[in-house]
């Protein structure tokens, strides 16, 4: 590269200066994400609001990223494709590897994202896009977990009474869908698509503060979602066939605090467990059955994520990623629960807890 990372952050700061700050509290981890846009602003202090630091919070900021809303400085760079996950084909990012850092543009929109150990800066149209600067900023939290050598999940993640449960599957089984079904159990959230798994003892896990995007047919099936859904879209989902409403692409962002109030999102938990689905809608009745990880890599794959681009580590810290066995003997120090057969949501949930949580044994001890 022409020029380093750590010059061209300089660079669009001083043409577009970010000077509309917010303060995050992400569970200790104080981030100050700072906007030259007031309507960036206010999106992002409403998709965090379960986070945004309290006014007598003086800590000074872990991390500092800026969000600048404006137009992409040319590049003359030779970028390097990502190739599409697996079952996928398009390209969606493509990067450039700096000396001190990386820069990343996704392919769709043009947002460039620019990062070094000590910097880091988005910069494109943030607002049309602030689900991608969302995603940056989350980005920056796991990649401070993966420093301090913690494993990366492909899962969503609840809280009960003290223990947390992460729940993994294949693609498009719903784990995001069962963490909701729970949360009418009375659980608390702790994270929708990736979790963290430290490396100490005892395990705990660690949520990013990203909100639920659910499909139509989840938000149908759950009271606490259904109005994210306008009357006239849940009269039309209602009237399609099953299989059909359960495959529509079309998203909704379901606020925790918004559906279930205040006091429901946080993003550390015990590690007490792992379920993982493995079922079909046509598979008969639900089965549920207690493995060991080291025996079954097949389910660990479901659960292991590899740190992806947006993960960088200084090469003086650099270390390989953990390897499957090494996940399998993290995940081993709590009970795993395969789900097979047919999906069924509420049964699946009620399990979990019974099962991890001793709820039923509690229950009938009263």
């Amino acid at each position: 590269m022409t020029t380093s990372c750590t010059d061209f952050i300089r660079t669009v700061r001083e043409r577009l200066p970010a000077t509309l700050g917010l303060r995050l509290d992400f569970d200790g981890v104080n981030v100050l994400v700072a906007s030259n846009s007031q309507h960036v602003n206010v999106l992002l202090e409403d998709y965090f609001r379960e986070f945004v630091a309290a006014p007598e919070n003086n800590c000074p900021p872990d991390f500092v990223i800026t969000a600048h809303e404006g137009t992409v400085p040319d590049l003359d760079e030779a970028f390097t494709e990502k190739a599409p996950d697996p079952g996928k084909t398009k390209i969606k990012e493509e990067y450039v590897n700096c000396g001190d850092g990386r820069l990343v543009r996704k392919s769709l929109t043009g947002m460039l994202f620019a990062f070094t150990p000590a910097e880091h800066l988005a910069v494109g149209e943030c607002a049309r896009n602030c689900n991608q600067v969302v995603n940056f900023i989350n980005s920056r939290l796991i990649a401070r977990h993966l420093d301090r050598g913690c494993y990366l999940g492909h899962a969503a993640a609840v809280a009960f009474r003290g223990k947390g449960i992460a729940l993994c599957g294949f693609s498009g089984m719903g784990k995001s869908t069962l963490a909701l079904f729970l949360m009418n159990e009375g659980c608390t959230f702790v994270s929708n698509d990736r979790v963290l798994l430290s490396g100490d003892l005892p395990a705990k896990l660690y949520g990013v503060p990203k909100q639920p995007r659910i499909n139509p047919g989840t938000a149908l099936h759950n009271d606490a979602l259904r109005n994210i859904v306008d009357s006239e879209d849940r009269e039309r989902f209602a009237a399609l066939p099953p299989e059909r409403l359960w495959s529509l692409e079309h998203k909704y962002d379901a606020p925790i605090g918004q559906c279930w109030g205040p006091g429901r999102f946080v993003l550390r938990a015990p590690f007490s467990g792992l379920a993982v689905l493995n079922w079909h809608r046509e598979g008969g009745a639900t089965r549920f059955v207690e493995v060991y990880p080291p025996d079954r890599p097949d389910l660990v794959r479901a659960f292991r994520k590899d740190s992806g681009l947006f993960y960088a580590p200084d090469e003086a810290e650099a270390r390989p990623a953990p390897s499957p066995e090494a996940y399998a003997v993290r995940l081993a120090q709590a009970p795993m629960l395969e789900i097979t057969g047919g999906v069924d949501f509420a049964a699946a949930a009620k399990a979990c807890l019974d099962f991890f949580c001793g709820r039923q044994r509690e229950q009938r001890c009263r």
